[in-house]
């Protein structure tokens, strides 16, 4: 069997629309379907008990972020696989049961489908690791532009796979839909539990590839509308993982940059935080530059420069409780 857990915050709705896309199909019904609260409402509460009676619900009595709350999900799971799915999915054309189907005749411990975008492009579902996390660089202000640019001359492998409709093997997948061999997790523990939100699945396959591969099933296909889960808790209008100037890109910020500590060390943290330092005068020089040769349409705004310095020094708190291993609950959404 396979148990389903969805992590809810404040996004009834979604998952309504997640459930029903699954109700579609008769497969539904074979499955553990376990809802996770990380903001208690007896309204939702009553919403999904009258809607769905099959659903087993947990209460998390707080904001626990995804790593704690799917942690708890997987706990009381009874099924052979445990899938992570994110409440902002859309089941196409009966890919659970296809995929789980796959999966359990398979030797691998865990898999994830083609993720599409609302109108059906392609979404980067499967990643590859970069030595020391430095692929996290691209997303900082002008400096990501250089690194890339770099890279591209020395034709650097990407550091993802955009589209496929084949099986291929990865490094890690993404949260959104991933699942894993009960017997493989109980190998290599549960998520990490420090981590809030952003960067835990990656340091969980991280420990999963020790064990077994990790594949991207290309045939299956499941819609994610990516970000709108994020916009309830951190009011932001954007999607993407490439701001770092608002709340919700400081808290990526201390994610990423945990996730280097616990794979690769500390060597690599403080490189990346040198990095994300250095750059922030580089930033305003790039930004001024631009102004002053009219070249507007090339530049980021200010505010969102003021906003990644700001967070880029706010940061060093969290780097220091890294250094030391402090046991934190890194959150900050």
């Amino acid at each position: 069997m396979l148990s389903i857990v969805i992590v809810n915050y404040n996004a009834t709705s979604l998952i309504n629309d997640c459930i029903t896309s699954a109700m579609q199909f008769n497969s539904y019904s074979n499955f553990e379907w376990i809802i996770v609260d990380n903001n208690y409402i007896a309204e939702t509460h009553n919403y999904f008990k009258n809607k769905f009676p099959f659903v087993k619900y947990i209460d998390m009595g707080y904001n626990a972020g995804f790593a704690r709350a799917n942690n708890k999900g997987i706990k009381i799971a009874t099924g052979e696989a445990v899938l992570l799915l994110n409440p902002d999915t859309i089941i196409l054309d009966d890919a659970l049961d296809k995929c789980y189907q796959k999966f359990m005749h398979s030797t691998d411990v865990a898999c994830g489908v083609q993720l599409l975008n609302e109108d059906l492009t392609p979404q980067i579902s499967g990643h590859f690791f970069m030595k020391g996390g430095i692929n996290h660089l691209l997303a900082i202000p002008y400096w990501g532009r250089i690194i890339k640019y770099i890279a591209t001359i020395f034709k650097v492998k990407k550091p993802h796979i955009e589209n496929t409709n084949i099986d291929f093997e990865v490094d890690w997948i993404s949260g959104a839909f991933l699942m894993v061999k009960k017997d493989a997790i109980n190998k290599f523990n549960l998520l990490d539990e420090q981590f809030f939100l952003y960067a835990e699945e990656v340091e969980w396959c991280s420990r999963l590839n020790n064990i077994g591969k990790l594949k991207i099933y290309g045939a299956f296909n499941v819609i994610h509308l990516m970000g709108k889960v994020i916009k309830n808790s951190s009011n932001t209008e954007l999607y993407d993982y490439q701001n770092l100037s608002d709340k919700k890109g400081f808290q990526l910020m201390i994610s990423n940059h945990l996730r280097i500590k616990k794979q690769y060390g500390t060597f690599w943290l403080v490189f990346q935080y040198l990095n994300f330092l250095m750059s922030i005068p580089f930033i305003y020089c790039s930004y001024f530059i631009f102004i002053i040769l009219g070249k507007k349409r090339k530049t980021y705004s200010l505010k969102n420069i003021n906003g990644f310095a700001i967070n880029t020094f706010k940061l060093i708190k969290y780097i220091l409780f890294m250094i030391v291993n402090k046991n934190y609950f890194y959150k900050v959404l």
